[in-house]
């Protein structure tokens, strides 16, 4: 069987995994980006982005991957066209498409020149409506042809978290189609059922409903984390409370499910902040109230808030907090959003002496904090800390050992990712979640 050739526009956080994971099932894939870095990167099989198993990935299946800057180049000598570029977010909550148009422009230059049906496929994220009202214009007045008679047109976002993107390409739990017609619509379902395991589910519908899904989808999973967060702040307040007891009860419904229901930190990252502020703005454009989304974003909001409370009802005068975990989750350097970020903000303000520490991290963290010490290493940090966070759950961070802590500092476990008995003897510890006299 003949596979169809794929080219992806964009090579940041999702494009280079796509690159890698497509074409370790076969397929010859052209990657485009205007980072001369990138595609340097990419051609010579090294991963343009942090991501864990891309640089393995890359090397291994580096015959059937290449990168240009051309446009022209890629989609000539493609089938199928991924568009995974920037939609960044407004201040009312939309994203803007400037950056999905001008690919859309870029990519109907090419078609006017192809003769053969060509699908071209939107995976970034967009509020409903954006793929035929910006993109599908583009294509059609820069290619001088029509959708669905000459080129087909797909909206197909994935489900990923950075740090498994591959793993999570390869195995999603469903794939979402929004359709111009049919016949795009099966080209790209038979695209995926070579991609994914046998059965996973294909859901195929138009665009609208897509774009739709995406953003509910995504929306419904941070009031899960919102709500774990309610019940975590509920539990501190009442003797005996514990929220791990509370929600690993509730996880055994069926109806509810264990995963992201902890109680922790807020949520953050490229995805769940905004694509929860996107479905409030499209719901005011048709003049829809959404309460549930709106309370989700207001509790999230307020978690750096409530953390930064409890460090200085125990910080001594003068004293100097160790903020752990940068990235707004393991295993990526990403800050978008970041729980430990805003939190190291909320005490620069105060003028509180803050070192920092994360394992991916600091260099991108470096940006946006100005005041704050950044350590060489965790044990380096947490020297002279008189309050030690821990932010994000790196694994590293369960090493920390009790006699690098000075002594009577206090530990808030935002997690609860480390033994109590092991520090109580130096260090007061308190964990997020959990009553404590």
């Amino acid at each position: 069987m003949n596979l169809p050739v794929l080219s992806i526009i964009g090579l940041g956080k999702l494009g280079s995994p796509m690159v890698a994971a497509y074409a370790s099932k076969g397929y010859k894939v052209i990657g485009v980006d205007i980072n001369g870095d990138f595609v340097e990167s990419i051609n010579k099989a090294k991963p343009p982005v942090f991501e864990p198993k891309l640089g393995e990935y890359l090397l291994s299946y580096k015959e059937r991957i290449s990168a240009t800057q051309d446009y022209r180049e890629a989609i000539l000598n493609s089938d199928i066209t991924f568009i995974i570029v920037p939609t960044p977010s407004q201040e009312d909550g939309n994203f803007s498409t400037q950056y999905v148009v001008k690919a859309g422009e870029e990519i109907g230059k090419c078609l006017k020149e192809k003769n053969e049906f060509h699908v071209v496929v939107l995976v970034s994220t967009v509020t409903p409506g954006s793929t035929e009202k910006d993109l599908l214009p583009a294509l059609e007045g820069y290619s001088g042809k029509k959708c669905g008679v000459d080129f087909g047109l797909c909206y197909n976002p994935e489900f990923i978290a950075l740090g498994n993107v591959i793993e999570d390409l390869l195995n999603p739990d469903f794939v979402l189609i929004g359709e111009s017609e049919s016949r795009s619509g099966d080209i790209l379902e038979a695209f995926y059922k070579n991609i994914c395991p046998e059965g996973t589910p294909i859901k195929r519908m138009n665009i609208t409903n897509a774009e739709i899904t995406k953003i509910a989808l995504n929306t419904y999973v941070t009031t899960k984390i919102s709500y774990a967060n309610m019940i975590a702040e509920l539990c501190e307040k009442i003797p005996g409370g514990n929220v791990d007891i509370v929600t690993d009860a509730l996880g055994c419904d069926k109806r509810i499910g264990h995963k992201y229901l902890k109680g922790a930190t807020g949520y953050g990252g490229p995805c769940f902040p905004r694509d929860n502020r996107a479905l409030i703005y499209t719901a005011r454009n048709y003049k829809v109230i959404l309460p549930i989304a709106e309370a989700t974003d207001e509790i999230n909001r307020m978690q750096p808030d409530r953390i930064a409370k409890k460090i200085l009802d125990v910080l001594p005068p003068q004293g100097k907090v160790c903020i752990l975990g940068l990235s707004y989750k393991p295993d990526t350097n990403v800050i978008e959003e970041s729980q430990g970020i805003k939190l190291a903000k909320k005490l620069e303000e105060k003028d509180i002496s803050v070192t920092v520490y994360d394992p991916a991290a600091m260099n991108n963290a470096r940006q946006l904090l100005r005041k704050a010490n950044f350590a060489n290493s965790l044990q380096e940090a947490l020297t002279d800390s008189d309050v030690i966070v821990v932010v994000t759950p790196w694994p590293e961070f369960k090493e920390i050992d009790p006699d690098w802590l000075k002594a009577d500092s206090t530990i808030i476990d935002c997690w609860r990712m480390l033994d109590p008995q092991r520090f109580n003897k130096r260090s007061k510890y308190l964990a997020i979640g959990v009553y404590h006299e």
